[in-house]
């Protein structure tokens, strides 16, 4: 990379720095747990609306990985989340009213939280529909992870989303609170996904699954990226860029091996679409608070309302991180 596009790409994380600093302005503290938190943390970083059902479970699943304590921006909730949320001991949560677009999707809220209060620790940003899994998930704690990313000087951890739905409607089985959402959609695309590079900010593009085969059948370079980068030690230089499909510096996006190896990856597990799924998908293209003048959400009205299924005889169903592994969806790396 040349000096001109370093230099640019340096000016460029100090704009979304001094962005995140005057957002926190919006950011109003409802309770703020941190003096809670300990040097060696782990520590969940979240925006929500109306994420109410999922909340008592996307807690215990985090919890039980390990993570010590949440931080959660609220934005204009109704459904009383902000009110269980700030009930939590392990929660630290901020309300605000203002623009989730004008925040650029509440990338510049994250920024300023993860600045004042992730710097040191491994932070993990994720959203209430999405669920972690690294290699070894299943015996060793998101510590283990942490500890052997640190003695291997590795900053940043990828995961690619993988679009989770049952066969059948996917408004067939109501989801309660608590319920784990993998017992409704325990299904995926094993295939169809294409990868490219981005030669900007250096980090891969994917896209395809489900999302791309059905709601996007006719122009799949316009579905959603499912590359991420959630897992990162923080350090308050940092900053996202665009939700957590990069961020800078450069290098913290190099999370592949270029060489014909294989760096450790996980998966984010995105339960979206559950029977909640048609309401939350009108609520948002009412709101108009998403990226592309909300043209996810608009292909997502338009074929619902039709046909709301999205298995097909190709679907694969989970089973579990070693399934995806062999699938060539993760990779343990050397971490044996």
């Amino acid at each position: 990379m040349g000096a001109l596009r370093s230099y640019r790409l340096r000016l460029q994380r100090k704009r979304w720095r001094i962005r995140a600093f005057r957002k926190r302005r919006e950011l109003n503290p409802v309770t703020n747990n941190t003096a809670r938190i300990k040097p060696t943390d782990l520590l969940v970083f979240c925006t929500q609306r109306n994420e109410g059902v999922r909340l008592p479970y996307f807690l215990k699943f985090y919890r039980d990985m390990g993570v010590n304590h949440f931080f959660f921006v609220d934005n204009d909730s109704t459904d009383g989340s902000l009110n269980y949320l700030s009930q939590q001991e392990d929660v630290s949560v901020w309300s605000t009213r203002a623009s989730y677009k004008r925040a650029r999707f509440g990338v510049d809220w994250m920024n300023w939280l993860l600045m004042k209060y992730g710097h040191g620790h491994w932070c993990l940003t994720v959203d209430p529909d999405e669920l972690f899994l690294y290699p070894f998930c299943d015996t060793r704690s998101l510590r283990a992870l942490t500890d052997w990313l640190d003695a291997s000087s590795i900053k940043s951890f990828s995961a690619m989303l993988l679009d989770m739905y049952p066969k059948g409607r996917i408004d067939q089985q109501p989801y309660a609170p608590g319920q784990d959402p993998l017992e409704i959609a325990s299904w995926f695309d094993a295939g169809n996904y294409s990868i490219t590079k981005n030669p900007n900010f250096g980090n891969l593009w994917i896209q395809g699954g489900p999302r791309a085969r059905v709601f996007f059948a006719d122009a799949p370079e316009l579905a959603p990226a499912l590359n991420k980068i959630p897992l990162v030690k923080w350090d308050r230089r940092y900053a996202y860029v665009s939700s957590t499909h990069n961020l800078l510096p450069r290098g913290l996006n190099l999370v592949y091996d270029e060489w014909g190896g294989e760096k450790a990856s996980g998966i984010l597990l995105h339960t979206k679409f559950l029977d909640t799924f048609t309401a939350k998908a009108e609520e948002e293209l009412t709101r108009g608070q998403h990226y592309g003048a909300s043209r996810e959400y608009l292909a997502y009205a338009e074929q619902i309302k039709d046909n709301p299924e999205l298995w097909c005889k190709w679907s694969e169903k989970y089973i579990n991180w070693r399934q995806l592994e062999i699938l060539g969806l993760m990779s343990k790396g050397n971490w044996a």
